[in-house]
């Protein structure tokens, strides 16, 4: 069964998510701290983990950046009552898959939370005659481990950031608009998505980059999109 971990300080909004999430057939933890959201993860594999900010103990950013400093790599939704951009852009550099501002609809929730299970689903049930590892100069992805390697050393991706990755690696040289990036990947219609596109293309540019000993592989076409070029 699918695991989720809801974890917010709003005991009201955890068992309002709880019940919707419940009534999809997901199996369904909660905390109320980001003490109690470190503990957990380090005990269960959740699918998903829809992670508040702002929280007692340990604020969700900062539980983000340790589970992505120790190589946890389960996709986070994460949920603020600050609508502002440069929150939503501290929340995804910090490693989250996607963000939400509250108050939302419980059933857009819902929705958000299957899609971002489908692109796992996706990822991992990959048609036979798909290629499953793709190679690019000195990268190797390997899309039923989910690992990349750059030469001897692994990479420690999102997925988003692998997916985006595999994305623009399937044709080298092409140019991806952030439109196309975004509905490909989150499978959502891409509505104002070019910031969210930009931030994950950057934490996966930098960490190619210091793997790389500096060379940029991942191009900005202004006004066009990005790809790969090696």
């Amino acid at each position: 069964m699918t695991s989720i971990l809801i974890a917010d300080d709003d005991k009201e909004i955890v068992d309002l998510v709880k019940l919707y999430l419940q009534n999809e057939g997901y199996d369904i933890h909660q905390a109320y701290d980001g003490a109690e959201v470190w503990n957990l993860v380090n005990k269960i594999d959740f699918s998903l983990i829809i992670l508040d900010i702002m929280m007692p103990e340990m604020d969700g950013l900062e539980v983000c950046r340790m589970m992505r400093s120790e190589g946890i790599l389960t996709p986070i939704l994460m949920l603020s009552a600050k609508a502002e951009d440069n929150d939503k852009i501290m929340g995804l550099l910090t490693g989250a898959d996607d963000y939400m501002v509250k108050p939302f609809n419980p059933l857009e929730l819902s929705v958000r939370v299957k899609a971002i299970l489908r692109r796992i689903q996706n990822m991992q049930s990959v048609a036979a005659d798909e290629t499953n590892n793709l190679i690019i100069g000195p990268i190797e992805i390997n899309r039923d481990q989910h690992i990349v390697m750059v030469g001897e050393r692994e990479l420690h991706l999102t997925t988003s950031e692998f997916d985006i990755l595999h994305l623009l690696a399937s044709e080298p040289g092409r140019v991806f608009s952030s439109e196309y990036i975004f509905e490909k990947i989150w499978q959502e219609q891409a509505f104002g998505a070019s910031k969210t596109v930009m931030v994950h293309i950057s934490n996966l540019r930098d960490k190619l980059r210091e793997a790389l000993d500096g060379e940029n592989v991942i191009k900005t076409i202004w006004g066009v999109g990005y790809k790969i070029e090696i």
